[in-house]
């Protein structure tokens, strides 16, 4: 069981838009196989940079409205956002190492 908080269609403007520090959104499903692999990484990125960003789940099935605004067509679809807007991406599940790679901008 992932320890990210999970936000809906109805939350997300306030859980995610209006953060006052980055947050990284999982865009997943129940289904999918590579989004059940990514998920204990992206709880290990949460607790150990807890004071720098917050991670979110977004199941794509239960809320299609931002599944579709954010155009996400392949999960795991992993977002960025930092004042409101979509600051970075990485699609597909990674190892942790490149996961931080990728997103070290707003993990320092």
């Amino acid at each position: 069981m992932s320890n990210a908080k999970d936000v809906s269609d109805s939350t997300f403007s306030t859980d995610v838009l209006a953060a006052d520090k980055p947050v990284i959104v999982d865009f997943w499903a129940e289904w999918c196989g590579p989004c059940r692999m990514l998920s204990p990484i992206l709880d290990d990125i949460a607790a150990e940079y807890a004071e720098k960003v917050d991670v979110v789940k977004v199941n794509v099935d239960d809320n299609p409205a931002i599944a579709a605004k954010y155009g996400i067509t392949s999960i795991p679809a992993v977002y960025v956002f930092k004042g409101g807007e979509v600051a970075a991406t990485s699609i597909g599940a990674k190892p942790k190492q490149v996961l931080e790679q990728e997103f070290a901008a707003f993990l320092k």
